[in-house]
Order: C-alpha cells, then sequence, then structure tokens
C-alpha cells in the first residue's frame, strides 16, 4: 500500500540547486524534495510520498486527512488491527 501524507512545511533550503524542506507530520519532522512544489511558503501544507512533495494542499484538507487517519486507527485498533489489517503485537 502506498501513501501520501500531509505535512506542514517548517523550513525551506536549497541542496545542490534543489529545493527541500523540513516537513512536520503530527511531531515527526522529516526531509522531502520540494521540487514539484516549487512555489511552497513556509506554513504552507504539502502531500508527500517516499521523499517527495506532489502538491500542495490548504490546512482545511490536510485537517480533515488527519482526523480520517484517526478514525480509522481508532477502528482498527478496536478489531485488534493496525491500520493496515494487520493484527497489533501483544504487550509485554
Amino acid at each position: 500500500m502506498c501513501l501520501a501524507i500531509p505535512g506542514k512545511v517548517i523550513e525551506l533550503y536549497d541542496v545542490n540547486s534543489m529545493l527541500m524542506g523540513k516537513i512536520d507530520f503530527a511531531g515527526t519532522i522529516k526531509e522531502a524534495c520540494l521540487a514539484y512544489v516549487a512555489d511552497v511558503k513556509v506554513g504552507e501544507y504539502v502531500i508527500v510520498h517516499a521523499g517527495f512533495a506532489l502538491n500542495k494542499i490548504n490546512e482545511k484538507e490536510a485537517q480533515k486527512t488527519f482526523e480520517l487517519w484517526d478514525e480509522m486507527t481508532a477502528k482498527a485498533e478496536k478489531e485488534g488491527l493496525d491500520v493496515f489489517g494487520m493484527p497489533l503485537k501483544e504487550k509485554i
């Protein structure tokens, strides 16, 4: 399964003439290539897959995605599964 995850751009910088950025995914900060969304600004949201921002989205759409993700993980957990349908590991 492939997922593109929304994140908030918190820093922009250049690496070998390539636009890069630090992206905040609900508290987890990762680096992503921003070449496909060269007009992006700090504070905007992007959809990232495999280290590449594919497009920009507005904050409202990002929040809707976060809410749906939380709903999916909660329902799966009630069934003893992770969000991908795999059994949760028992806590020791």
